[in-house]
């Protein structure tokens, strides 16, 4: 097995134990298996040409996320930040760990991990398609579910907010993406101006 296809497998089966699921296409799987998988999926559409890097860090972008639990940290928005930068860093250094066993250089981990955390993101191409990937991942797998809990206009600065996040392409994919009637009209809604 190359360097590639081990890490990707270590990613995977580490993900693979997250008692957390969701539905995709029917099947319920591993939530974060499963994001990581969408995650690649998104990479690849957005930017053919993507590095073994890029793959590395879309597998590897939540990578066991559900250690580390939101509920830990306070509520509100700075005990919110706090928790994502401690996951960013969890990312990073598991992710680190596992590309280092399976072969991978200082340079390349240091990519992922630059990747994975979002340095350069405004900036740098391959950290924008990550956070496009994100975006796009995050409309897929949890709009319909947002809208219902926090109502339109709550959904709609939410959507806007991600929107401002992600570049023309990102945006054009994503008012390529099939929603429920009411979700949909909240996303155009939110993309009005973008």
């Amino acid at each position: 097995m190359d360097r590639l296809a081990a890490a990707l497998a270590a990613i995977d089966a580490a993900n693979a134990d997250d008692p957390n699921v969701i539905i995709v296409a029917g099947v319920e799987r591993p939530k974060e298996l499963a994001h990581a998988e969408l995650m690649t999926r998104w990479v690849r559409t957005l930017d053919p040409d993507c590095s073994d890097e890029q793959i590395l860090a879309a597998r590897a972008h939540h990578l066991r996320r559900w250690t580390i639990p939101r509920a830990s940290y306070p509520d509100g928005r700075a005990g919110y930040l706090k928790w994502r930068t401690a996951l960013k860093r969890q990312h990073a250094d598991d992710v680190g760990a596992i590309l280092r066993d399976a072969g991978y250089d200082d340079e390349s981990v240091t990519r992922v991990q630059a990747i994975v955390t979002k340095r350069g993101l405004g900036h740098d191409h391959a950290v924008q398609v990550h956070e496009d990937a994100l975006c796009l991942v995050f409309l897929e797998t949890q709009l319909d579910e947002l809208a219902s809990r926090l109502g339109e206009d709550k959904t709609v600065d939410v959507l806007q907010k991600t929107a401002r996040k992600m570049s023309p392409t990102g945006l054009a994919a994503a008012r390529e993406l099939r929603f429920s009637p009411p979700a949909a009209a909240l996303l155009e809604r939110s993309l009005a101006d973008s």
